[in-house]
This record gives C-alpha cells, structure tokens and sequence, in this order.
C-alpha cells in the first residue's frame, strides 16, 4: 500500500472530569494517547470527547490485551480487521459510538487506515468514514518499541490523590466527595503535622481552602518539602466546589502546553479571551460570589471553536463583583479570576 512515513508516538493524556448541571458528572479518565506526527490523533477528530483503549483505570489483563491487539498479536475485536481507537470515556461500549481503524501490516510497517464512526458492528465508510484522514504508515521498529513499553510499566499512573486543606469542614468534604465521583481520590485535614513523609508522597497536589493561613499554608508547603515531594499548590479562589474542582484538574494537567486543547484563558472587563490549539467543543462558565458569600454560577458559551484566539461576551451581571471564569474542553480545563 502506497503511503508515505509518519512517526509513531505514545504521551499521557487526560479527559478531565466534572460536575454538570442537575447534579450529573462527567468521570475524569487518564489514558495514553497516539501521536502522530507529533500531534495528538485525537487533535484531528472534530469535536469529540472520547479515550483511547489505554486507559489507566482498565484492569492490567485487559490494558495489556490492548496493546496486543495494536501489536497484531491476536485477532481483531471487529469485522474487516477493524480496531477502537477511541472509545466513549463513561462507558467504552460501541453503542455510543467509536472511532475505529482498519490495523494491519506491510512487511515490517504497520499501517493505520480507512478510519470512521462505529456504533455496530460494520463499519459504513461511505456514510460515517473520516475522509482526508491517514491512511498513516509507521515504521514497525518505532511502532513496536513505543507498544511495547506499556507492557514494560509504562502505563499510565495509578489513581491519583490530592489533600484538601482547610477549616470549613462541609466545604472540604463536599470537595471530597466531587474529586472522588470523578475518579480523583481526596482526603481532608486542618495541616499536616505529624503526617509521615510517605503518606505525603501518595498525594499529586494540594488545594488550600481560602480560609487557610498564610503560615499554615506554609507549614504545609515545608511539610512536602522535607519528604521530598515536588506537588502543585492550589489557592482556593472561592467557596465554590464546582470552581475549586475546576482549579484541582487544572494543577493535576501535567501535559505540555503543545498537547493542550486550550493554552490560554483571561478575563476581564465585558470580555473572556480563550486560545485554542484544535478544533474541539468549548464551555465556558462566570462563577461570581454575592454579598452574602454564596456562589452564582452562569453558563457564558457552549460551542465548537477552530484554532486560533477567540473573544466571548461576558455578561455584566454574571462577572459583577468578585467572580471567575472557567473553560473547559476535552482534556483540558482553565480557570481565571475577572479583571477589572
């Protein structure tokens, strides 16, 4: 098959989760995504929320199964040699909807085509095929070693945990319990003292309630210090577990700027500036906290945005006083407080 050589990567990815409207939530999924070219496979897909099969949360057996399968090295899940590329991230079943790929061999090359949208078990290429997309032809060498370091431990990381500190107990702990339904483990306390220094080295951040201390906060920060740990601190902006869930996913993002949907996010006066690196659905959300400390939060855009800087409208009435802005796309959260 004629087709000239793209490169073959593997790099870690997210799909940050979150709290919807009427109490639902989107689940937060770790997972390893394709690189191709240098560029995230998943960047190409329009608008689509989705994992790949290497996901951090799979049991060992299956994760291992998965890259097999990618490796050739046993038979193809779907008719016609067909492979999931990606997958719904709720539930991996094929009735939502897949993008699918046609893996086989050449010689010594691997080659990835005739990609589409599958909910079934044919695929239509005419009606739901991702015309102009590959076919992409690796070189076996360089396909082979990035496959096969998965299966050496270099999958992705365990669950991770983050350590909420504070004194508003009901505010922690409703954190607690949203970090934990989106699948981030999270424990609470008033500090850190007399916490051995391996416990603390289980945690991938901090988040500070806005009630905390500066010399508590750093008391804190030396605690981590002295155990050795490198963690990012989080600065609760306000009393809003939906706004300080944004700020935790947003400090456990260790992608680089390049692999980001979004790369940028201000706000200030009667306009939010968001910069996008692809094509992908975009939301963006004020929070504002009123007079009597409570939390108002208003829906600002939900739409598809093509690369580039994008200018959106603020409300006066959403953004009047203390308030915040968060944006979210696939894999990739910002929050930012309104300039004045």
């Amino acid at each position: 098959m004629a087709a000239e050589y793209t490169t073959f990567g593997l790099a870690p990815a997210t799909r940050a989760g979150a709290l919807l409207a009427g109490g639902d939530y989107q689940v937060h999924r770790d997972f390893v995504d394709f690189v191709v070219d240098g560029c995230p496979l998943l960047f190409r897909l329009r608008d689509l929320d989705a994992v790949s099969p290497l996901a951090s949360d799979v049991p060992p057996a299956i994760f291992t199964a998965q890259v097999r399968g990618l490796l050739l090295e046993s038979e193809a899940p779907l008719p016609a040699g067909r492979y999931i590329v990606y997958g719904c991230p709720e539930c991996a079943d094929l009735a939502c909807g897949a993008v699918t790929a046609v893996i086989e061999r050449d010689g010594e090359d691997f080659i990835w085509r005739d990609f589409a949208w599958q909910t079934g078990e044919q695929a239509d290429l005419e009606l739901n095929g991702y015309h102009g997309m590959g076919p992409f032809r690796f070189r076996g060498a360089e396909y082979r070693a990035a496959l096969a370091a998965l299966l050496d431990g270099g999958s992705p990381g365990a669950r991770r945990r983050v350590l909420l500190i504070g004194t508003r107990l009901a505010l922690l702990t409703g954190l607690a319990a949203a970090l934990r339904t989106i699948g981030i483990g999270a424990d609470t306390a008033q500090d850190t003292d007399g916490v051995p220094a391996d416990e603390l080295r289980g945690y991938d951040a901090v988040v500070f309630g806005r009630s905390t201390g500066a010399a508590e906060r750093d008391a804190v920060r030396r605690a981590f210090a002295a155990a050795g740990v490198d963690v990012p601190f989080v600065d609760g902006l306000a009393p809003a577990v939906p706004l300080l869930l944004a700020q935790t996913e947003h400090a456990l993002d260790r992608s680089p700027r390049e692999r980001r949907r979004l790369t940028d996010l201000t706000a200030a006066g009667d306009g939010a500036q968001v910069e996008v690196t692809s094509s992908c659905r975009v939301r963006l959300t004020a929070y504002r906290v009123d007079r009597l400390s409570r939390t108002r939060a208003q829906n600002l855009f939900d739409g598809v945005l093509e690369p580039g800087r994008h200018r959106v409208p603020l409300d006066p009435k959403a953004v009047r006083g203390e308030a915040f802005v968060v944006a979210r796309a696939a894999g990739t959260v910002l929050v930012t407080a309104v300039g004045r």
